[in-house]
């Protein structure tokens, strides 16, 4: 067994032996999960789980196992976490399903805190029906029940699987794969009037029709359809959007509503070339919240080397430009690179009552120490 208090790596070769004897002879116990709570939006908190390495490296093997069984069964709705699919790819199919198939109108949805509500007798009854390895129904079982550690009291839920759990994202695809993949593609879609598509990411998605009549039918079975397995509608976070082209010789402008997804607005604008496009840009809370967790970095941090503030604040612009830097949406970027620029400037001339810089020779400062500049990395 593993010593407490010493690294895992220190002795990694007889730690991993002695944790691949355990799990042939059935003596694997999963540890219980610890809880942490961490700001939501700036509305409300969203729960954590955190385990130990050596349960991420059970997790992960099992994890590798399922997806041998379940890459061939998952539909091609279907995005976030899947070998060599992202959401940048989910973000390139909507805007192609959009402007090909003629889709005008988008039901944005929510479920209300799917991962805390995944029912652990459906979900083993829906795995049983791929998955026959006792091992690894003995494995699941034993995470489903393992307990959570929030604060000093010990919970032991009978539903959910804590998120930021490696087998997590799993489980809840495998989850919604029949609860929702399955349905809309077997039953909803062949009964509808006009072309409609759907495209999750894990537990957010949303669906495209072409016909108002379309979305209205499925934005009313939709609830009943999650009701039926435990899960439910956000009443306030899901509603019907119109998104149908502008018309020919229409102003230039964001045209009906917008929705949301993925950390992106969608609007209808024009391109170089005057022709109708769908356009995406970063949420504008999403770059609030950006700006303010630089901001808040920079006047927490300011007593800092200057080399090692230089070096995080490049490490957070490169991180938000990694997945911001989508194709139209170079304006939202650089309302963040310049935002980065004006609060690093205003801390670093707060660092005494001396030490106020002039900007000339900020600008000087930042010639030797250049931020990242925004990019334009996913051409989708």
């Amino acid at each position: 067994m593993v010593k407490r208090g010493r690294p895992y790596g220190e002795n990694l070769e007889a730690n991993l032996d002695d944790l691949h004897r355990r799990l042939r002879e059935c003596r694997y116990q999963a540890p219980c999960i610890k809880r942490v709570w961490l700001p939501k939006d700036g509305r409300g908190q969203r729960p954590i789980g955190i385990t130990t390495f050596e349960d991420k490296v059970v997790q992960r093997a099992v994890v590798m196992l399922l997806e041998a069984v379940y890459e061939q069964d998952f539909y091609d709705v279907s995005y976030g976490f899947r070998p060599g699919l992202s959401a940048h790819v989910a973000l390139g199919e909507i805007r192609n399903q959009i402007m090909d198939h003629w889709i005008g109108w988008i039901v944005e949805a929510d479920i209300r805190g799917c991962f805390d509500n995944l029912g652990h007798g459906v979900l083993r009854e829906l795995l049983h029906r791929r998955v026959h390895d006792g091992g690894i129904d003995r494995l699941i079982g034993k995470w489903l029940n393992a307990g959570i550690q929030d604060g000093g009291e010990l919970l032991h839920p009978e539903k959910g699987a804590p998120q930021g759990g490696v087998i997590s994202p799993m489980l809840a695809n495998i989850y919604l794969h029949h609860v929702l993949d399955e349905w809309f593609v077997e039953v909803v879609q062949p009964r509808l009037k006009g072309r409609a598509f759907l495209v999750r990411y894990c537990d957010d998605f949303i669906i495209g029709c072409e016909l108002e009549e379309d979305a209205r039918r499925v934005l009313e079975v939709l609830p009943r359809r999650l009701e039926k397995y435990g899960l439910a509608i956000h009443p306030e976070k899901t509603r019907l959007v119109p998104f149908q082209a502008p018309k020919a010789g229409a102003p230039r402008g964001e045209h009906n509503d917008t929705f949301d997804f993925l950390g992106f607005t969608h609007y209808w604008g024009k391109s170089r070339r005057g022709y109708w496009v769908v356009k995406r840009r970063t949420m504008r809370k999403r770059l609030r919240r950006a700006m303010k967790a630089i901001a808040q970095w920079c006047r927490c941090n300011r007593h800092m080397p200057l080399q090692e503030q230089h070096r995080t604040v490049c490490q957070k612009l490169r991180g938000h430009f990694q997945y911001y830097g989508l194709r139209g949406n170079y304006r939202s970027m650089e309302l963040l690179y310049e935002h980065t620029r004006r609060v690093w400037h205003k801390w670093l001339s707060r660092r005494s009552r001396e030490s106020y810089i002039p900007w000339d020779k900020f600008q000087k400062l930042l010639d030797v120490l250049p931020l990242p500049t925004p990019k334009i990395i996913h051409a989708v």
